[in-house]
This record gives C-alpha cells, sequence and structure tokens, in this order.
C-alpha cells in the first residue's frame, strides 16, 4: 500500500464521484445561455428540492459502500449480496413514498424558499418531471455504492459516464432544438437516470453465478446486521439533515437578495460540488481500503490509508484551488453569457477559492468512518459544525449580505473538517486496540 496503489484507486474513483455534480451542471449551463437569469434560478430552485429529497437518503450510497468493503474484504459472498438487497428495498420504498407525496413537497419547498413568480413556474415545470425518477435515482444510489464497496470501480465509473453523456446529448437536443427549456432540461435528467439503473441491475444479474440463490426474508431481515446498517444509516441521516439545513439556509437568503445573486451563488455553489465530489473520489478510495482492512482485520492496511488520506488531503486541495485559480476565466462562461450575473460572480468568487483547504480534511476522513461503519462521529462532528454556521450566519449577513453568507459556509466546511478529526484517536482506539483490554471502556466513540 503506497500512493501509486492509493491514486490508482483514488483516481477513477474520483472521475466516478465527479460526473455525480456534472447533471446539475450541465443543466446550469445549458439554461445559463438563455436570456432570461429566471431560468437558472428555477434549475438552481428544482436542484435544491432534489438535493433536500435524495441527499436526505444519501446514506444509502455511503453505508451500502461500507458494508459491500467489509463483507469483499472477508471474501464473504452471501454477506455482500444482502448488502446490495436491503439497501435496495429501502430505496425502491422511499421512492414510491416521494412519488404520492409530490405535490406536498412542492408546495412545502416554495413556501420555505418564497421564489419569485418566473423563478416559481419554471422550478415547478423542472420538478413536475423529474419527480418520476425517484424510484431510479434512490436505487441507483445503492447499486453504485455497491459496486464501489467491491471495488467494481471500473463498471461504476462506465454506467455513470454514460448517464452523464445521454443527460448531456438529451438537455442540448430538448432545449436547443425543440426548445423546451426547462422542461426539455428535467426531461433529459429523468431518462438518463431511469437509463443508468436499468443497465446496473441487468449487468448485476449477469454476472451472479448459477449457483446463486436468492436470500430469505429471515436472512434480509435478520436483526443483527440489519440493526447495525440502521443505525449507521439514522446518523449519517442526521448528517444529511444538518447538510440540507445549510443549503436551503443558504439558497433562501441568497434569493431573498435578488434573482441575480441567486443566479451567481448557484452558480458558485454548482462549481463548489464539482470540487466536493472530487475530494469524494479520495474519500471512497479510503472507504474502500478501511473496510477491506476491517473485514481482514488487517491494522498495517488500516494505519498506511489513515496516513494517505490525510496526505491528499491537503495536496489535493492545493490542486484544485490552483486549478481553479488558472481556469476560471474559462470555466465560468460555461455556466453563463448574462454579464450582470458574471460580474456577480467575480465579487464572490475568492469565497469558493478557500472551499478546499477549509473542507478537504473533513470530506476525506469522512470516507475512513464510513468504511469503518462508525457513523456516530460523522453524527457529531456536523451538528457542530451546523451550530456555529447558524451563529456566523446570524452575526454577519446583516451587516455583510452575501459575502456573510459565504463567510459562514466556510466556517463550517472549515468546522466539520476540525471536529471530524479530533474523533481519529478514539476511532483508532476501539478498531485496533494496541493494549487489548486496557482502552476497552473508554474507547467507544459517542
Amino acid at each position: 500500500m503506497n500512493h501509486r496503489s492509493y491514486l490508482a484507486l483514488a483516481i477513477p474513483l474520483i472521475i466516478s464521484t465527479i460526473t455525480t455534480p456534472l447533471l446539475g451542471v450541465v443543466d446550469m449551463a445549458v439554461v445559463g445561455q438563455l436570456p432570461n437569469p429566471a431560468y437558472i434560478g428555477g434549475v438552481a430552485i428544482g436542484t435544491i428540492i432534489f438535493n433536500t429529497m435524495y441527499w436526505l437518503f444519501g446514506f444509502l450510497r455511503v453505508s451500502t459502500s461500507g458494508f459491500a468493503a467489509q463483507a469483499h474484504g472477508a471474501n464473504d459472498e452471501r454477506q455482500q449480496v444482502l448488502a446490495l438487497i436491503r439497501p435496495l428495498f429501502i430505496a425502491f420504498s422511499v421512492g414510491i413514498s416521494f412519488l404520492f407525496l409530490q405535490w406536498p413537497i412542492l408546495h412545502l419547498a416554495f413556501a420555505f424558499i418564497s421564489p419569485a413568480s418566473d423563478v416559481h413556474k419554471f422550478a415547478s415545470d423542472y420538478f413536475s418531471i423529474r419527480i418520476w425518477g425517484a424510484p431510479f435515482t434512490l436505487m441507483n444510489y445503492v447499486v453504485i455504492g455497491w459496486l464501489i464497496g467491491r471495488s467494481h470501480i471500473k463498471l461504476s465509473l462506465s454506467l455513470q459516464l454514460l448517464m452523464n453523456l445521454i443527460n448531456i446529448i438529451l438537455t442540448v437536443i430538448f432545449v436547443k432544438w425543440f426548445f423546451w427549456g426547462v422542461s426539455g432540461v428535467a426531461a433529459a435528467t429523468l431518462i438518463s437516470e431511469i437509463t443508468a439503473l436499468i443497465l446496473s441491475l441487468l449487468m448485476i444479474i449477469k454476472a451472479l453465478p448459477k449457483s446463486f440463490s436468492f436470500p430469505t426474508i429471515k436472512e434480509i431481515i435478520d436483526p443483527v446486521p440489519f440493526k447495525k446498517m440502521m443505525a449507521m444509516n439514522r446518523d449519517l441521516m442526521i448528517r444529511t439533515i444538518c447538510l440540507l439545513i445549510v443549503f436551503n439556509l443558504f439558497t433562501a437568503k441568497g434569493a431573498s437578495f435578488g434573482t441575480e445573486i441567486l443566479a451567481a451563488n448557484a452558480i458558485l455553489i454548482q462549481i463548489h460540488y464539482m470540487m466536493a465530489y472530487s475530494f469524494d473520489g479520495f474519500a471512497n478510495a479510503s472507504s474502500i481500503y478501511v473496510g477491506k482492512a476491517i473485514g481482514s482485520n488487517n491494522e498495517s492496511l488500516y494505519k498506511k490509508t489513515l496516513s494517505l488520506s490525510c496526505q491528499w488531503a491537503l495536496l489535493s486541495s492545493l490542486f484544485i484551488t490552483g486549478v481553479y485559480y488558472l481556469c476560471k476565466g474559462y470555466i465560468i462562461p460555461l455556466f453563463t453569457q448574462t454579464q450582470s450575473v458574471i460580474e456577480l460572480i467575480n465579487t464572490y468568487e475568492q469565497w469558493i477559492m478557500l472551499y478546499p483547504i477549509s473542507a478537504s480534511f473533513g470530506l476525506i476522513l469522512y470516507g475512513v468512518f464510513t468504511g469503518a461503519t462508525e457513523a456516530k462521529p460523522i453524527r457529531n462532528s456536523i451538528i457542530y459544525a451546523l451550530a456555529i454556521f447558524l451563529v456566523v450566519l446570524y452575526v454577519s449577513v446583516p451587516s455583510l449580505q452575501n459575502h456573510g453568507l459565504w463567510l459562514a459556509f466556510i466556517i463550517f466546511s472549515l468546522g466539520r473538517s476540525f471536529f471530524l478529526a479530533i474523533y481519529i484517536p478514539k476511532l483508532n482506539r476501539k478498531l485496533f486496540s494496541i493494549k487489548g483490554d486496557r482502552y476497552e471502556d473508554n474507547s467507544r466513540i459517542s
């Protein structure tokens, strides 16, 4: 285990995970070429609604990856299958629930965000089409997490690249040729998400051995592993709720400053997503190696993974910041040609340049904890960071306006890194106690 082997896994994962925000980036870039900033605002609001819905259950991918990696490390084929089936059932059930509750969800979102009338219309059009992909999207989270946990990186990457290629082609056709506007953007995303899930499930079924037998209901709902999965999912859901509070408050406050600032913030947040998902590639690599280390009881592999995770948190943050600084003149025009929005982006872009160094350690160490299937520290650290965010938001926004909003966001990101890092010594003692029982009573992570 060295830098070469770590990067050999991390780089394909970066490419794989960075395709996730590309769906939003492509949508934003295409509508950004339309003359009215309300198109950007409509897609931004619609994206926030779906992020709220899907991120709330984003733990399905993360926990599936962690449990699959540990079963893979232990070479337990039966548990690997169960690590897929259990969360698939949850994902399907939640997706169907979203379909039945679509109108209450939409009205509640508009009551919270209160967009302008033209933005309201475009966001409603976007939502009413894309909502039908909810079961497919959530189940795809599970499948991708399972593939990553089992180190099937090339397959995961191929599926996500295919999904984005379909989305890009259809978005251009529907918007540029058919003039469907925001509805075309939503339809393209919906079709790409459905196609990706169908293909991934077909590939998994085809790869199953002839001797495969479907697990019994008793195996699927076995209380011991099921309880552990649900406990981890609970803590990761709390983490997601905290993130959603931050991003929804960020969007709502930005909307209160006017449509153009809302559009500028939306574009900068899309750039932030690209940065964050780049770190997520390293986090996934760390999660896989930590899961394998625990499954095979390999303390040396765990320690080396932790060391490389910290080193690449620093190196990758510097690299990402440098790339954005050198390429920003080419990146921004991809999103919009509206000069007033571009000027606002230039006014606030220094905040996005602070994001990588402030968030990198929290995002990459997140993979270490998920690989260990220890989610309580993740939950606790983000609760602390959220509390600081709310204080800074309350104090700084009245005087600094949108600059105060970005200041609160950066401090939140820094808090996530700091508070999660301080749990590392406790995690080390819990997983591989050097002195045996000496640490047993006081090493439990709370």
